[in-house]
């Protein structure tokens, strides 16, 4: 039986790459994309979505957008995305916006309880208003996975902050604290995986190949003009491709705490590193390392089938 999921998402060239990913794998029964502010505006991660989904042939699947701000915080776009969220290919569709993602995935929630994967791509707004509004409801799902946080490496939005956790800490903290079953994927298991023109260019579906070299060449130089890496970095495929091969995977279980206050530090995952601690709960699994090899195999191999 196919895992059902709702991947939450502000597309993005990788948000959009992981959609193709999670599509093709064929291995899920996506019951939801929903949309959120984030590395763009609502109307354009909404608008992407619905292009990707398009390009998919896989308009059936429903799309609802959400939050447009942060829980208290004004919107902090991405750099490396571009005006349009979608750089290289910048849809002219409709962004058919909806506004009720949370008041659905609350519903879909409620109709499959215990039954449901979140994954989430993007700042984690919709999830913490939905938390808040049906936390009996939201208590419910399977699991939570989070592309999100940085925990022993450097942030990549400021010192310390990974961009989705820094977006919308105040929504992060609201997740992280919440007693459900939660995976984080960080930068630490993603900064090593990188993938090329190269690379996209052997992927032989041709309408694929086509849009990810359209869009992969504007998201590699932003990356080099933002952090000095000359590749594409694959947070969110990466986050789809833990779902799909966990063996490819290192894992751990740790207690991780968002920081909403610091000055210079907010929006920073923290673990507890001293020898002796308070013995905090582990409140989540940290996916701690991924195959760049077995990803780009795998990446490559999915979104080559023409079906």
């Amino acid at each position: 039986m196919k895992r059902k999921i709702i991947i939450d998402t502000d597309p993005g060239h990788d948000d959009a790459m992981a959609i193709m990913l999670a599509v093709k794998s064929e291995v899920f029964d996506i019951l939801a994309i929903t949309t959120v502010c984030g590395n763009s505006t609502i109307e354009n991660t909404t608008r992407n979505a619905r292009y990707v989904l398009r390009l998919l042939g896989r308009e059936d699947i429903p799309v609802y957008s959400g939050a447009r701000n942060p829980l208290k915080q004004s919107l902090i776009r991405a750099i490396v995305h571009g005006k349009s969220g979608l750089e290289g290919i910048d849809p002219i569709n409709k962004a058919g916006l909806t506004g009720n993602a949370v008041e659905q995935i609350i519903t879909l929630v409620k109709n499959n309880p215990g039954k449901i994967t979140l994954v989430t791509l993007g700042p984690l707004t919709n999830i913490a208003m939905a938390i808040q509004k049906e936390p009996k409801t939201m208590i419910k799902v399977k699991e939570i996975i989070i592309m999100g946080g940085a925990i022993n490496v450097a942030g990549n939005k400021n010192r310390v902050a990974e961009f989705n956790i820094f977006v919308d800490p105040d929504a992060a903290k609201i997740v992280f604290d919440f007693a459900c079953q939660k995976t984080i994927v960080p930068l630490d298991a993603c900064n090593h995986v990188r993938l090329t023109i190269k690379d996209f260019g052997k992927v032989k579906n041709k309408n694929l190949r086509s849009a990810l070299l359209k869009m992969s060449r504007p998201y590699i130089r932003n990356i080099a003009k933002d952090i000095g890496v000359k590749a594409a970095l694959m947070y969110d495929p990466l986050t789809v491709f833990y779902l799909i091969s966990p063996v490819s995977c290192k894992v751990c279980k740790d207690n991780v705490q968002v920081e909403i206050k610091g000055e210079i530090t907010r929006g920073m995952t923290v673990v507890d590193k001293r020898m002796v601690t308070d013995k905090a709960k582990e409140n989540m699994t940290i996916v701690t390392h991924i195959s760049q090899a077995k990803f780009r195999n795998a990446f490559i191999r999915i979104l080559s089938r023409k079906n």
